[in-house]
């Protein structure tokens, strides 16, 4: 990749400090690096401390790992994040439309501008969910939509996150040891507040509560357990909302309601916010083998009897090759030209698509319909001969499990390395509440950063790491 082409966030294309970093690059000039290694070293052991770790599996064997913090923070500006904001706020509005519309009367699929078969053969398609009405008419409760910026007033939605979208609790505690090393940063800048999410999360959440439930309803964490790689933030969560963090075998139906084990007996649950995949949510109407999940739960929530957030078959709005379809949805379900756009898409399934992927493997990020992680996908460019000649049998066999996309010259932020400050690539994930509310949209949300040279990936299980991100009040 041309590295001139690459867009810098702090000085643009060019040496002329970008407005955004002023405050942060006076303050960073008068300290001492000796000063910022030691904090860089405190804050891994902050984070050591508190536990900010990830399960890293499909290795000899599964191991916890830190997540590799930076100091630096990435910095967004008032009016950028206001423009944001409102193509955020559009998508997410479309998305809950798009799931009410493909589980009742698929107007969208009788206008000709989804084909049939990509609801009907797809995977994350839920046929339990058609024909149900789930209490408020909310789908995706909470929402990750991951973005990557190419200019000064360029940003690409890289993928829609509506299943269970993760990381959240990296955001905060980004933010947490932030403030308490460097307090005077804080001061200087006026940074807008993420603090406020978990009591935002669980003001959404019991917004969302059945009509069978009471005036302050019981909200309740469900983890498929201690193993699952982000069980820390399923924990966390909990605690933050000072709700129950409760597991399959933890609950049970008890009268056509969903009843959480208590001190003093089962008491009924009105709102479970579930970090377990639709397969294994009930046994009794998916994978018979599961132990995860709660044997007749999806019978009262179709009955209405309790809300599952986010919504199960909400998995078919994340899928890549849904996404490729984003733009004509958006416009469909809301009259407007999707304010945010999506990055160009190959459908592999489509013949003419495959034969040009097929002809510029090298030059072409290939990724699974439902992949995610980093796993199951070809960076060209840095990828050798055989991993291509690899791919391209994967691709011939099952063309319809893959997309592909041009490699975007994603932006840099910088990071504290031993020779000061050093660009990095980055991508966002902000988060997005949904209630009968409204749209609430945190500012800011967790930045991703490749610690790598020159590496495009960043994800925490391919080496990547998290930094605080912030957005200042105009």
């Amino acid at each position: 990749m041309d590295e001139n082409r690459i867009f810098d966030e702090m000085y643009g294309r060019s040496d002329t400090l970008r407005q955004p970093y002023e405050l942060f690059k006076q303050w960073f000039d008068g300290e001492q690096p000796k000063d910022l290694r030691a904090k860089q070293r405190e804050a891994e052991d902050l984070f050591r401390l508190t536990g900010i770790t990830f399960n890293v599996y499909g290795q000899a064997a599964a191991e916890e790992r830190l997540i590799p913090f930076d100091i630096v923070p990435r910095i967004i500006s008032g009016l950028e994040w206001q423009r944001l904001s409102k193509g955020i706020e559009q998508r997410v509005r479309a998305i809950n439309m798009f799931l009410y519309d493909i589980y009742h009367k698929q107007e969208i699929v009788k206008a000709g501008r989804l084909p049939e078969h990509m609801i009907a053969q797809n995977e994350a398609f839920l046929p339990h969910m058609i024909g149900v009405n789930p209490p408020g008419g909310v789908y995706t409760h909470i929402v990750g939509i991951d973005l990557v910026r190419t200019d000064d007033n360029q940003f690409y939605v890289l993928e829609d996150n509506a299943r269970t979208p993760s990381g959240v609790s990296y955001m905060l505690e980004n933010r947490e040891t932030m403030l308490q090393m460097f307090p005077e940063l804080f001061a200087r800048n006026r940074v807008k507040r993420v603090e406020t999410y978990p009591s935002d999360l669980h003001r959404s959440l019991a917004a969302c509560a059945p009509d069978i439930a009471g005036s302050n309803p019981t909200v309740a964490v469900l983890t498929p357990g201690i193993f699952n790689s982000a069980y820390f933030e399923h924990s966390f969560l909990a605690d933050q909302m000072g709700v129950e963090l409760v597991e399959g075998h933890d609950l049970r139906v008890i009268d056509g309601r969903v009843a959480m084990r208590s001190t003093e007996g089962y008491k009924p649950v009105d709102v479970i916010y579930r970090r377990v995949d639709d397969d294994f949510l009930d046994p009794l109407n998916f994978n018979p083998e599961s132990a995860l999940g709660v044997p007749g739960i999806m019978d009262v929530y179709r009955a209405g009897g309790v809300t599952i957030a986010n919504a199960p078959g909400t998995g078919i709005a994340d899928d890549k090759a849904i996404y490729s379809y984003m733009p004509e949805i958006v416009e469909f379900y809301t009259g407007e030209k999707a304010l945010l756009e999506n990055v160009p898409t190959w459908r592999c399934s489509e013949k003419d698509a495959l034969a040009y992927v097929l002809d510029n493997l090298k030059d072409l990020v290939v990724k699974e319909v439902h992949g995610s992680g980093g796993y199951g996908m070809l960076i060209g460019p840095t990828a050798t001969k055989k991993d291509i000649a690899e791919f391209r049998k994967k691709l011939e066999a099952k063309p319809g499990n893959y997309i592909a996309q041009p490699t975007l010259a994603l932006s840099t932020v910088p990071v504290f390395s031993q020779k000061g400050l050093s660009p990095r690539h980055v991508d966002l994930r902000p988060f997005v509440l949904v209630s009968p509310e409204g749209i609430n949209i945190t500012p800011g949300g967790l930045t991703r950063v490749a610690l790598k040279k020159g590496s495009l990936v960043v994800n925490s299980s391919q080496g990547g790491g998290t930094k605080d991100t912030w957005v200042l009040e105009d």
